[in-house]
């Protein structure tokens, strides 16, 4: 971003210099009638330049007042009437004018409006004509440390996560090589690396699926897909878990429902909900997935008698490996991912995803789909001739 920066300051430099020669022979155009007409007025053409640039830029005159403002160095609070209101890049102003050197930096400007966040720069500010004239240039650089920021915890979480299993996996192995006269302590420390192992696994899978849908883009090749369908084969998958636990997944509400989406990626999304709802309950309670219409969508609801989720957590769970309780999480074998896998799910299909929760009374989330040909309707089943057919 820099380097764009710079190229831009330096075409800007440029086109002023030869603008500038322009200048000495032809009349100048006053911006203020202040008695100074050097001083404050821009050669012509300079206005048109800075009124097509993307980013923030601003014109100082001697005096350190704004001869010329882009909308967006107004937007963001940078300059307000003839005043530029940032400190910092008042100072880098003033050394410009002082010594003639090109200078770089980056800085934080508070939010010009209550409650609003702070906004990140890169900025170049650079000498303009001989009159004193500085030009300030500013580019917001918010978004791409937001999105840097969540590269990097993202890549320090991974590395996390896969040490866990791998590191155990390492260690049962050693530890099943000094035990090889011992045909028990074989078999238990085998069966902990294969869960280990189907933990591993789990975690990769995850990872290539988050991949495949976080960059909000549309599903490539969305068709009809049967609610019934998808809720069936989702409950298949958990089954095992949830018997073990002696957990009834039960199904109600709208029966023929059909949304617009990817089948396989609605199925790992119900899977993800569903597993999530067996693994925070308690033996010998219900799960309860329920289909309803609702306008041009269709709701998917998964409510389960389980724990519960802490208010304070409620705005986090989607993220990317956040856990209410990592102990209890990791006991469970999840990886983090699964409510974020959701998330994306519901993005990739224009839809959302919404959570209602109590501790101690268990939790609903409801995944919003938009419904195939724009209305939820029931489809019904073909007949059984139709079947044969």
């Amino acid at each position: 971003m820099a380097l764009s920066l710079a190229a831009l300051a330096g075409f800007i430099v440029g086109a002023v210099a030869v603008l500038y020669y322009r200048h000495q022979i032809e009349p100048p155009r006053r911006v203020e009638d202040d008695g100074d007409a050097e001083a404050g007025a821009l050669p012509h053409g300079v206005a048109s330049v800075l009124a097509v640039l993307p980013s923030s830029a601003v014109v100082l005159d001697a005096r350190d007042r704004v001869l010329r403002a882009s909308s967006a160095a107004r937007a963001f609070g940078l300059v307000k009437g003839e005043r530029l209101m940032a400190a910092e890049l008042l100072a880098l102003a003033r050394q410009v004018r002082r010594d003639g050197e090109i200078r770089e930096s980056e800085i934080d400007v508070a939010g010009h409006k209550f409650g609003q966040e702070s906004t990140s720069f890169a900025v170049r500010v650079a000498p303009l004509g001989s009159h004193g004239q500085v030009l300030v240039l500013a580019e917001d650089q918010t978004e791409h440390r937001r999105v840097e920021a969540v590269r990097r915890d993202f890549v320090a979480n991974v590395s996390h996560e896969l040490k866990t299993p791998v590191g155990a996996l390492s260690l049962l192995a050693e530890t099943i090589q000094d035990a090889s006269d011992d045909p028990e302590a074989v078999d238990r420390f085998a069966s902990r690396m294969q869960h280990e192992a189907a933990r591993l696994t789990y975690l990769v899978q995850d990872l290539i699926t988050l991949s495949r849908i976080q960059g909000a883009e549309p599903i490539p090749t969305p068709g009809q897909v049967s609610i019934d369908e998808a809720v069936g084969d989702a409950i298949d998958h958990c089954n095992t878990k949830a018997v073990a636990k002696d957990i009834v997944l039960v199904t109600g509400g709208t029966e023929g429902l059909r949304a617009w989406g990817d089948d396989e990626l609605l199925v790992t999304a119900l899977r993800n909900l569903i597993s999530n709802a067996i693994a925070y309950s308690p033996e010998h309670t219900r799960v309860v997935v329920s289909v309803r219409p609702a306008g041009d969508s269709v709701e998917i609801s998964v409510s389960d008698q389980g724990i519960g989720i802490p208010e304070d957590a409620l705005e986090r769970i989607f993220e990317r490996f956040f856990r209410v309780d990592a102990a209890r999480s990791r006991a469970t074998g999840g990886t983090g991912l699964g409510l974020a896998i959701v998330k994306h799910v519901a993005n990739a299909h224009a839809g959302e995803v919404s959570v209602w929760s109590k501790e101690g009374s268990g939790s609903t989330f409801t995944l919003r789909l938009p419904a195939f040909g724009g209305t939820a309707v029931a489809v019904p089943p073909p007949s059984p001739l139709e079947a044969v057919k």
